[in-house]
């Protein structure tokens, strides 16, 4: 899906109704969210992990598409229309900030703080036209800052560091997970054999044993192989679009929320399974792609 998005969206107008469509997407799930907590039966079949995590995606989303109303303002498109947009982003931010900060673990909500932050650092080192010196020294800062955070977040819980942020769950179930992590060789058992290898861990042959993150689920399929090499990858990507956002003149809002996205899909992978879902996956994707085709195509027909 990646290889896919990057062409179709290298026109601005292709790559303006994606986001629209991406943020709108992501908008409604966390209003599900914010109605599960009015009316716990009205949303009661809807994947909390799955709406979660979505909601997280549309906060960065939704702020990238006020930024878009903004400079479209700025440079003299029709007012009336910039209006509009900024106050549809608005409003999905804020239904995404309440599903977050509200009903989301403490962990997601402060993985998706570092996403919101992020975007603020880009737009700070922009708007104040900031010296490449200046912008390192202000970078090295939240880096440093965002260390000290995540380092007591895993410091926060004992055992293993791929359980130390997950959800609350029962001593049994945590026990047959540490299991299975101290057994997992360098390669792990296969991808996608997370369940069929949690059914030797469980005391109870007929219950069923859920990946509790992202991570977890990976490092159990392929080892510290293969979640070395996903975390590789997700920051390179995430530093190609940070520089991208940088870099970019008009339309940085572009690789910036994409840059923030994948930084809350890093923290939340620890965090929560919610990224297993395909949904997720494909929504992550296609951001990624938006902000990879965005960060280098400078010009496009409108």
């Amino acid at each position: 899906m990646l290889g896919v998005t990057i062409p179709v969206v290298r026109s601005r107008s292709r790559a303006e109704l994606v986001l629209f469509v991406l943020s709108g997407v992501t908008a409604v799930a966390a209003l599900i969210l914010d109605l599960h907590r009015l009316s716990p039966a009205l949303a009661a079949a809807v994947p909390h992990d799955l709406t979660m995590t979505l909601a997280g995606l549309g906060l960065m989303l939704n702020l990238a598409v006020m930024q878009l109303a903004a400079e479209r303002a700025e440079t003299r498109h029709s007012v009336l229309r910039s209006v509009a947009i900024g106050l549809c982003g608005l409003v999905g931010a804020l239904a995404s900030a309440a599903a977050l900060f509200g009903l989301a673990e403490t962990n997601s909500a402060i993985a998706a703080a570092f996403g919101v932050v992020l975007i603020l650092l880009i737009l700070v080192i922009r708007r104040l036209y900031l010296s490449p010196l200046a912008a390192s020294a202000l970078s090295l800062a939240a880096l440093i800052g965002a260390a000290i955070v995540l380092t007591f977040l895993f410091e926060k819980s004992p055992g293993p560091i791929l359980l130390r942020i997950v959800p609350e769950m029962a001593t049994e179930t945590k026990a047959a997970l540490e299991r299975m992590l101290a057994d997992t060789r360098w390669f792990g058992a296969g991808a996608g054999t997370f369940a069929a290898v949690g059914r030797i861990y469980q005391s109870d042959a007929g219950a069923f044993l859920a990946a509790p993150s992202a991570a977890m689920a990976v490092f159990a399929g392929m080892g510290w192989i293969g979640l070395t090499a996903m975390m590789a990858v997700s920051l390179i990507a995430f530093v190609r679009l940070f520089f991208g956002a940088l870099q970019r003149g008009r339309d940085s809002f572009f690789p910036a929320a994409a840059a923030a996205c994948v930084l809350f899909a890093l923290v939340q992978s620890f965090a929560g399974p919610g990224l297993l879902r395909p949904a997720a996956i494909l929504c992550l994707s296609v951001i990624v792609g938006l902000g990879l085709s965005q960060s280098v195509s400078q010009s496009s027909s409108r």
